[in-house]
C-alpha cells in the first residue's frame, strides 16, 4: 500500500511540473533587437469563432505590454504576431458500457456493449512571432491544452489567458 502511495505521489508531482506549452525559436535571432510589434494580417483564420479571436488578441496584447513592447503600426513593427487555433476532432466516451454474463466455476459467457461515444471539436492555440524585415518566424509557442466547444465563455477566456501568459513567460527564450 505504501509503495502504491509513493508511486502516485511521484506521478502527481511529475505531472504538476509538466509544461502546458511548447516553444521553439531561431538560434540566429537577436531577441534584444525587437522592441515593438503588430498583429500580422489575416490572424486566426482557422479559429472557431471571432469571439475566441478577440480573447487571444487581448491576451497577447496584455502580455506584450508586460514585456514593455508597444504595439505600433505594421510598417514600424519589429515583430509581427501571428496566431491561429488549430482545429482537431477527438472521440470522447461518455458514461459506462453495459454488460452481463453467466457461468459457473472457470467457465462462462459474457456480452457487453461499449460506452456511447461522440465527436468533440477542439483547438489548440499556436502563436508565432515573425521578424518583420526578414519575414521569418523567430519564435513559436503551441499549447498542450485544448479549447473545446463545450466550454463556457468564461472558461474559454480563462484558459486562453492562462495559456498565453505561460507562452510569453518563455519569451524571450533563455539560451543554453
Amino acid at each position: 500500500m505504501i509503495r502504491f502511495l509513493m508511486v502516485a505521489l511521484v506521478t502527481l508531482t511529475m505531472t504538476g511540473c509538466a509544461s502546458n506549452v511548447v516553444t521553439d525559436y531561431s538560434s540566429s535571432a537577436v531577441f534584444g533587437d525587437y522592441s515593438s510589434w503588430a498583429f500580422a494580417p489575416g490572424n486566426g483564420k482557422s479559429s472557431f469563432v471571432s469571439l475566441d479571436g478577440s480573447r487571444v488578441q487581448g491576451a497577447v496584447e496584455r502580455e506584450l505590454k508586460h514585456k514593455e513592447m508597444p504595439r505600433v503600426g505594421k510598417p514600424e513593427a519589429d515583430l509581427l504576431v501571428s496566431w491561429q487555433i488549430v482545429e482537431h476532432e477527438r472521440t470522447e466516451q461518455s458514461g459506462l458500457g453495459l454488460g452481463f454474463g453467466f457461468g459457473t466455476g472457470h467457465f462462462g459467457w459474457g456480452l457487453s456493449a461499449p460506452p456511447p461515444t461522440r465527436e468533440v471539436q477542439e483547438g489548440k492555440l499556436v502563436i508565432e512571432l515573425v521578424d518583420s524585415s526578414s519575414e521569418e518566424v523567430v519564435w513559436r509557442a503551441a499549447s498542450r491544452r485544448y479549447l473545446n466547444e463545450n466550454q463556457s465563455p468564461e472558461k474559454r477566456r480563462k484558459l486562453i489567458d492562462e495559456v498565453v501568459a505561460e507562452m510569453f513567460s518563455k519569451y524571450p527564450p533563455e539560451r543554453d
